[in-house]
C-alpha cells in the first residue's frame, strides 16, 4: 500500500552521516528499477505515489490510487503529486546520483555525483543532506546550495582526498502557487505547461558555453565529445566563484516540473520527454518509470534519475 500524504522520498548510495548506512528511502523502499529490467516490454518493481494534502485529506486507498480532497476545502495551496526513480544504468557499477522529495517541505532535488572525481556518491549525498537541513532551518534555496558547496569542500579536505568530491544539483521549491528552481552543473529542470515542454535550466557546461557563443548548435552539442564537461559543480567550484542559477514562476494546475540527471537527457531527447509528460492517463510515477526505461533502452550509459512534480 502506498505511503500516506506528507511523506518523504529519498535515495543515496552513500552512507548517511548519522546512521552510517546507505539511505534507501524514508518511506517504503527505494523505488529503483532492477538492472535486469526489460525496457522494451514494460516495468517491474515498486510504484509509489506521494501527495501533499491537508490534514483532513484521505490517504491513498490502494496501490496506484490517490484520492484528493475537494478543492473548495483544500485552501489556495495547489495539490502536488510526485513520482521519483533512479537507476544505476547499464554501464556503471555504482549509482552516484541522489534525490530527495518532500511534499510538506515543498522541496525536491536531484544531485549527480561526478564520476571523474573521488566519492561522487558521497558528494551528492552531502549536497542533499545539507540543502534539506538548511531549507528546514529557513535558509533560502540559493544560499542552501552555496552552503552545500562549502560543506562538501570541508569534508573533502578533512578526508585528504587526492581529488575534490564533486556533484551537480538541481532543486525546486514550491510555496503556495509559486515555484523556484536553482541549479549548478548540468542536471536539468523542465517545465510542462499548456501542452508544451520548456527547459528551465541552462547547463553549466563546456558545450553550452559554445552554444551560447554560436560556435555549436544545440543538436551538435548533444553528440560533442566534451558534452559531459561541466564548468560549475558543488565541491569543485570555489565558493567565491560559484554560480547558483535561479528561475521562478507561477505554478498552476496541469503544470509539471521535471528534475533529472544527465543520464536521462543523454539518452532521451526533449521530444520524447514532452510526449511522455503529455500522457493524459499517466500518473506522475508512471511518467517517471517510462522516462527512465527510455534512457535504459537508449543505452543507459550513465546513472539516470528523474523526479516529476505535478500540480493538480
Amino acid at each position: 500500500m502506498p505511503p500516506g500524504p506528507g511523506k518523504v522520498a529519498e535515495w543515496s548510495n552513500a552512507p548517511d552521516s548519522k546512521s552510517g548506512v546507505p539511505v534507501s528511502g524514508t518511506v517504503g523502499s527505494n523505488p529503483t528499477l532492477p538492472a535486469r529490467i526489460a525496457t522494451k516490454t514494460g516495468l517491474s518493481g515498486p510504484v509509489f505515489f506521494f501527495v501533499r494534502t491537508t490534514a483532513a485529506a484521505p490517504c491513498p486507498t490502494a496501490p496506484g490510487e490517490c484520492v484528493y480532497p475537494d478543492q473548495s476545502e483544500a485552501g489556495t495551496d495547489p495539490m502536488i503529486e510526485f513520482g521519483h526513480l533512479t537507476h544505476v544504468g547499464l554501464r556503471r557499477q555504482l549509482n552516484e546520483d541522489t534525490y530527495y522529495g518532500d511534499g510538506e517541505l515543498g522541496l525536491w532535488l536531484v544531485a549527480d555525483g561526478m564520476g571523474g572525481h573521488a566519492c561522487g556518491e558521497v558528494a551528492s549525498a552531502l549536497a542533499r543532506e545539507t540543502i534539506v537541513r538548511e531549507i528546514r532551518s529557513g535558509t533560502p534555496l540559493a544560499q542552501a546550495i552555496r552552503i552545500a558547496d562549502e560543506e562538501i569542500i570541508r569534508v573533502s579536505r578533512r578526508r585528504n582526498d587526492a581529488l575534490p568530491m564533486g556533484t551537480t544539483v538541481v532543486a525546486a521549491r514550491v510555496q503556495g502557487q509559486r515555484y523556484e528552481v536553482a541549479w549548478v552543473g548540468d542536471s536539468r529542470a523542465y517545465l510542462w505547461r499548456d501542452g508544451a515542454l520548456a527547459q528551465l535550466s541552462q547547463d553549466h557546461s563546456y558545450v553550452q558555453a559554445l552554444v551560447d557563443q554560436g560556435a555549436l548548435t544545440a543538436e551538435q552539442a548533444r553528440t560533442h565529445p566534451h558534452r559531459n564537461v561541466v564548468t560549475q559543480a558543488l565541491g569543485v567550484t570555489d565558493p567565491a566563484h560559484l554560480n547558483v542559477s535561479m528561475t521562478a514562476g507561477e505554478l498552476r494546475p496541469g503544470m509539471q516540473l521535471l528534475l533529472c540527471s544527465d543520464g536521462l537527457t543523454e539518452e532521451v531527447d526533449d521530444g520524447r520527454i514532452a510526449d511522455t509528460l503529455g500522457g493524459q492517463d499517466c500518473s506522475a510515477q508512471e511518467c517517471v518509470d517510462t522516462l527512465v526505461a527510455a534512457a535504459l533502452d537508449g543505452g543507459g550509459s550513465d546513472n539516470v534519475t528523474a523526479v516529476l512534480v505535478r500540480c493538480q
